[in-house]
């Protein structure tokens, strides 16, 4: 039977704070039930087929640039903490490093580590089974020598993108910038002054950004606050480099994932924004190597791949929701492996 709150106003200022401070208790722990039994819940119904044919791709790119893409739908999910499929067919000294979705009618982003960008048409990549070898998208496109894949993104037909280099530094472009004029090629910036490529991801414009160390750090910031020429997104330590960069709100929450096979859906409301950006970062995964981040929502499904190229695809509502830190639970099961890379699949 419901209760009504009763008149505190007559009550001592410390019992009534104290009265309060259990009610916050009480909703964030009825919040956490709810949370958890979500989880259950799709653990225990059966799954259902991923989805029917689509359009989209599935797009795995190799460290020395061997890609392929295979339609979305020949991906059948599995539970979380599964071992996966093999999927990218490359040497062991090329492991699979690109994991991004995009549809046919798309183009690809390719940005270098030299900072240099290029656009590839998705149609352009042969359609492959989903365990086959790739084809260089290197012999495509005009690198220099020491040129190598740096990010791999699909375009955008609005918002900006937000680009960070590995020692922290964070650039806003508008998507026009990188649209059908872009001449192959283009310099963004000066690597030798920002650090190289490491991480980017599209916004709406009034977002906030999340950004993601190695080690498992993070800061997350209004993405106006980042002027036209650029500025230091979050502070690094020495031994320490951004892997991944996410469009949040307060109700957002992020993927992250580790290199042993392990992740957390961090929720951005316990996850204290700063007013500005350059600040060093707050432990968002406890983890000595974090490979990246992603938004998710209602109804996603989430891609990982690892370094022998097996990939798994598993619903993002059987990751625990977290406003603290944690350790993750496991999302892939690994033998002598590691995981590399992960993407988002939007299923709305």
């Amino acid at each position: 039977m419901p209760m009504e709150r009763p008149d505190l106003s007559q009550v001592d200022p410390a019992v009534q704070a104290y009265i309060e401070a259990l009610e916050a208790e009480l909703e964030r722990l009825t919040h956490r039930q709810r949370a958890d039994a979500r989880v259950e819940e799709a653990l225990a119904a059966p799954l259902e087929p991923s989805e029917p044919p689509t359009t989209l791709n599935l797009i795995t790119v190799s460290a020395g640039g061997q890609a392929k893409r295979t339609p979305r739908h020949l991906y059948l999910r599995q539970r979380r903490g599964g071992m996966g499929i093999f999927d990218l067919e490359t040497p062991e000294s090329d492991p699979p490093a690109f994991l991004t979705i995009a549809d046919e009618s798309q183009h690809l982003l390719l940005i270098t580590n030299h900072a240099r960008a290029f656009r590839l048409p998705v149609n352009q990549l042969p359609e492959a089974a989903v365990r086959s070898r790739g084809q260089s998208l290197i012999e495509r496109l005009p690198f220099r020598p020491s040129e190598r894949l740096a990010i791999v993104l699909p375009g955008q037909p609005s918002g900006y993108m937000a680009l960070v280099t590995e020692r922290g530094h964070v650039r806003r472009m508008r998507y026009h910038f990188l649209g059908d004029n872009l001449r192959p090629g283009t310099l963004l910036f000066e690597p030798q002054e920002l650090g190289a490529p490491a991480a980017a991801c599209w916004t709406r414009g009034e977002e906030e950004l999340f950004i993601v160390t190695r080690q498992g750090k993070a800061i997350r910031f209004a993405e106006q606050r980042v002027p036209h020429s650029g500025c230091l997104g979050i502070r690094l330590d020495r031994d320490d480099a951004v892997v991944g960069v996410a469009p949040v709100q307060e109700e957002s929450s992020v993927f992250l994932l580790s290199a042993d096979g392990k992740g957390s859906l961090r929720q951005m409301a316990g996850f204290a924004a700063n007013k500005a950006p350059g600040a060093g970062g707050k432990v968002a995964l406890k983890t000595d190597h974090l490979v990246g981040a992603v938004t998710t929502a209602d109804g996603d499904d989430l891609f990982v791949i690892s370094k022998l190229g097996k990939i798994i695809r598993f619903q993002a509502v059987e990751v625990p929701a977290k406003e603290g830190v944690v350790q993750g639970v496991n999302c892939m099961a690994l033998r002598a492996d590691e995981t590399t890379a992960l993407a988002v699949g939007r299923m709305g």
